[in-house]
């Protein structure tokens, strides 16, 4: 880190040694008004008195622990069921949503064969009919018949 980035120009090039006894207004973004705020507040006055406050390194103590404390229950359950969503609907074109009350099918539905009825033809060629009054292409008439008109 380049200390001459943190601290007005006037302390530029001092010892980090002289800069930890330095007033808060060495560092950039500390005026003399929240240099004055601090000293009102905390009875801090200098760096090394702001680095050993303990709201700051009570603060600095959490946020380094952050990033190595295991994800709660309810988050590793999320990402369980994400991870299994994804697996039982791979390869899929629409994401899936951990909230969007995902269950597991643990029985397949059921499922005509596509070797006599690609893409259940045979029921859309019966609805079609149906709504028609007469047999169309596809339906089991025309089939066994061979011609698309009854």
């Amino acid at each position: 880190m380049n200390i001459n980035t943190i601290v007005s120009e006037q302390y530029h090039g001092k010892s980090l040694r002289e800069l930890v006894d330095a007033p808060l207004t060495a560092l950039c973004g500390i005026g003399e008004k929240e240099a004055q705020a601090f000293q009102d507040a905390f009875n801090v006055s200098t760096i090394r008195q702001l680095a050993q406050l303990k709201f700051i390194t009570h603060a600095v103590a959490i946020e380094m622990m952050a990033s190595a404390e295991h994800p709660s229950s309810s988050e590793t359950a999320r990402e369980t069921l994400l991870d299994e969503a994804v697996e039982m609907t791979f390869p899929a074109s629409d994401p899936i949503s951990v909230d969007s009350g995902i269950t597991r099918i643990e029985v397949a539905p059921d499922k005509v064969e596509a070797a006599r009825d690609h893409q259940n033809a045979s029921a859309i060629a019966a609805h079609n009919e149906a709504a028609c009054g007469q047999a169309n292409v596809g339906s089991a008439r025309t089939e066994s018949t061979g011609s698309g008109t009854a």
